[in-house]
């Protein structure tokens, strides 16, 4: 900051020529220098500062057009890995699908052949009980008939001795 000339000497006369007395002219005078030393900016302060400015905001001018490149290219980067991971997850959904579809074609080819092996268990399963209760029956069949053979021949021997009793008596 550029210093401005003051001239408290002939403040403190022209006020007290005016009737202040020449104590409070001169504590006057020392607070008004102060406060235009340390206060006041001058024409050159202002174009210092001016200057300070425009150079501040041609630098913020390149630092923003540094950023604006930095993001571009960035943004450009973030694109092409988004493709990439893109292409990556339709790839691996492609695999996934084709592993779920191989998958399921092996489930059905083993469900087929669990459901004909139970087929085939359950039919050999149906044939030895139908040849079990054909036995079964076959058996029920010869007891039935020798349970009736037996009781045919006893009630034959009972009627046989009746009638002879009969032929005896009469």
């Amino acid at each position: 900051m550029v210093a401005m000339t003051f001239d408290t000497h002939a403040f403190v006369k022209e006020l007290t020529k005016a009737g202040m007395p020449e104590e409070q002219a001169e504590v006057l005078a020392r607070s008004q220098a102060t406060l235009i030393d340390e206060k006041l900016a001058t024409k050159q302060d202002l174009k210092e500062l001016e200057l300070r400015l425009k150079r501040d905001i041609q630098e913020l001018k390149r630092d923003m057009k540094e950023l604006e490149a930095n993001l571009t290219r960035d943004m450009k980067e973030l694109k092409r890995d988004m493709k990439e991971l893109e292409t990556r997850l339709v790839r691996d959904m492609q695999e996934m699908e084709a592993r779920l579809k191989r998958d399921m074609k092996e489930l059905e080819v083993n469900l087929k052949r669990d459901m004909k092996e139970l087929e085939a268990n359950l039919k050999r399963d149906m044939k030895e009980l139908e040849m079990r209760l054909t036995r079964d029956m076959q058996e029920m069949e010869l007891r039935l008939k020798h349970d009736l053979t037996v009781r045919l021949g006893s009630m034959m021997v009972v009627a046989i001795g009746v009638v002879a009793a009969l032929v005896k008596l009469l």
